[in-house]
């Protein structure tokens, strides 16, 4: 308890939210777990939730993780699907993940699909299993944009960010594959809950335990892409 009342003192020039943000980082027991664990963030326990309860990683499985920094996600997924079998994106650059593929690139760039698709064929043509098959079984999407203070002006911009994510997946998902994306329950996220029920045999609200409490973050989970039922957004 004394080590953290001094780092509380040497914090005391930071805003009121920036004081918040750490005392909340220092009181969660997932930050701890995840140094203790090796976990790039307390992020990848949410993601290790997800995939206990619905199964999504399998061996040899190829996975795109968008806005994948700082790589908690991929670090968990290249662990159940094998080595160069997953795609990070992200703005920032991240420190390398043995067995991860990085782009550090704007998803919503002109030629960034293009890129995507090559990037996924190159790294299956290299595997001794897949060869003929260019598609992402599993597209990830973790991302948030910058909150404003607004909920509604965040909530819509988490939105957007979903609804790009879901036309990249539509245009990479093989048949049958799955797709978790955040959400900020409220609003339009029924409508697009709707829209990837047209496109998904099974979708689902989930909200990891890891997940804290007090934020109205979950996450849509939808299994078995219908590439012949395309996602209209």
């Amino acid at each position: 308890m004394p080590q953290i009342k001094q780092k509380l003192k040497k914090t005391r020039k930071l805003t009121t939210s920036s004081q918040k943000w750490l005392l909340r980082q220092i009181n969660d027991p997932f930050v701890e777990k995840a140094r203790l664990e090796g976990w790039r963030s307390r992020a990848a326990f949410k993601i290790i939730e997800v995939d206990e309860k619905f199964k999504i990683f399998k061996k040899n499985n190829f996975v795109v993780d968008l806005g994948c920094a700082p790589g908690g996600w991929s670090q968990y997924a290249v662990k159940k699907v094998g080595d160069n079998n997953v795609l990070g994106i992200d703005l920032l650059e991240i420190d390398p993940i043995i067995g991860v593929k990085f782009i550090q690139m704007d998803f919503l760039a002109e030629g960034a699909l293009e890129k995507i698709l090559s990037e996924v064929e190159n790294l299956k043509q290299r595997s001794r299993i897949s060869k003929s098959k260019k598609f992402a079984d599993v597209v990830l999407s973790d991302m948030a944009s910058n909150t404003t203070g607004d909920k509604k002006t965040d909530h819509m911009r988490i939105i957007d960010l979903l609804e790009e994510s879901l036309v990249l997946a539509e245009k990479i998902l093989a048949q049958g594959g799955c797709f978790v994306g955040k959400i900020f329950q409220g609003g339009s996220s029924d409508e697009i809950l709707k829209k990837l029920q047209q496109s998904f045999k099974t979708v689902k609200y989930f909200k990891p335990k890891s997940s804290r409490q007090d934020s109205a973050e979950t996450y849509l989970v939808a299994l078995g892409f219908k590439r012949d039922k395309p996602i209209s957004i």
